[in-house]
């Protein structure tokens, strides 16, 4: 067997770290990945050369055997995105509906990314911004940010004019099913964003 020389040797070694990124993070890597290791990009031009890897957006990787996850791809691109609305109640087991290829998502106030365009967008202030902040799995098995389901409930009859209002009706009926349901948290958040009246009134004329 040929001797590979040091060169050889440095560039099989930084593909294989590259790999094993790829299994620890479900099949993605991306060029900040590399940047923390002092790894050279030029290795996922290689790995692309090779139909390891492609490409699916800007600093973004995926092994070439995978279905992309829209969901956590967002993420990845997008970091202060967080899952919220119609969106995370889908993800909770409350939405009528799956989400199509436009999401709710929730980002800081003065948060601005063109990747946001094709999406709802809603903007908070910082105070308000990790309220009920939590992670949840997709159906792809990565993890996303989300908001905890007591804060989509304040956050749907918030802005109901800017939702469909019998997805919001559902959502509300089947989270007063729920036996994890906590409505003291519901309190506490509707008060928190000044809605505590709103929200209330709404929880009660859906319990009748």
């Amino acid at each position: 067997m040929e001797k590979m020389s040091k060169e050889e040797f440095i560039a099989e070694s930084n593909i294989e770290t590259i790999l094993k990124i790829m299994d620890i993070h479900n099949g993605y890597v991306t060029t900040k990945d590399l940047e923390m290791l002092g790894i050279s990009r030029n290795y996922l031009t290689i790995l692309k050369k090779r139909k390891i890897i492609e490409r699916i957006a800007k600093g973004i990787y995926i092994n070439s055997s995978k279905i992309a996850d829209i969901y956590y791809v967002l993420s990845l691109s997008t970091p202060k995105v967080i899952y919220s609305h119609m969106t995370a109640l889908y993800f909770h087991g409350l939405s009528i509906k799956a989400p199509d290829i436009s999401f709710d998502i929730t980002v800081p106030q003065k948060y601005n990314n063109s990747k946001l365009k094709s999406h709802n967008v809603f903007y908070v202030d910082d105070a308000k911004y990790n309220i009920g902040l939590t992670e949840i799995k997709t159906p792809f098995g990565n993890t996303i940010k989300v908001y905890d389901v007591e804060r989509c409930i304040c956050d749907i009859i918030r802005s109901k004019q800017r939702m469909d209002i019998e997805h919001v009706k559902y959502a509300v009926k089947e989270y007063l099913k729920r036996k994890d349901k906590n409505l003291i948290k519901l309190s506490e958040y509707s008060e928190k964003f000044g809605i505590k009246e709103k929200v209330m009134d709404f929880i009660n004329i859906m319990y009748e």
